[in-house]
């Protein structure tokens, strides 16, 4: 069981079936909710579940023992966050979740281009035709 805890896939999976739960719930919640406010509510939720765990588990961690350039790129990261959640619950609200969930996760085959570009990661043959076929798949889905 601790191995299972321990491996980035069990996580990988979880945080997939969440992001799946989160497009239902999110679709149902701005049914009658301006979308913006609709994301200011979710990021509050966020906030106070995040705060409950690191008090519950011990992990808060000092704010000077951080770096700058980590302090950079977490800032980066959440408005990077905060934009996409913008723009997900503007098109949820507009559109369908089974067609605006799998134009969203068009994320994975910007984040496997990106990560080969500015990161210098590298993807095999088998690796792009994967990327190829989620992008390929995402758009037959939002058709």
């Amino acid at each position: 069981m601790k191995q299972l805890l321990t491996a980035w896939q069990t996580w990988a999976l979880l945080s997939a079936g969440f992001a799946a739960l989160t497009a239902i719930f999110a679709k149902v919640g701005v049914a009658n909710v301006n979308s913006d406010f609709a994301t200011f509510l979710r990021t509050c939720v966020v906030i106070v579940a995040l705060s409950a765990i690191l008090l519950m588990t011990g992990q808060y961690q000092s704010l000077g023992s951080i770096s700058r350039r980590s302090y950079l790129f977490l800032i980066l990261s959440g408005l990077g966050t905060g934009a996409s959640w913008l723009c997900y619950f503007r098109a949820l609200k507009l559109g369908d979740a089974a067609r605006v969930a799998p134009i969203d996760k068009l994320s994975v085959v910007m984040v496997a281009v990106f990560g080969v570009l500015f990161l210098g990661e590298r993807l095999s043959a088998p690796n792009w035709l994967g990327i190829l076929l989620i992008a390929a798949g995402a758009v037959l889905v939002a058709l």
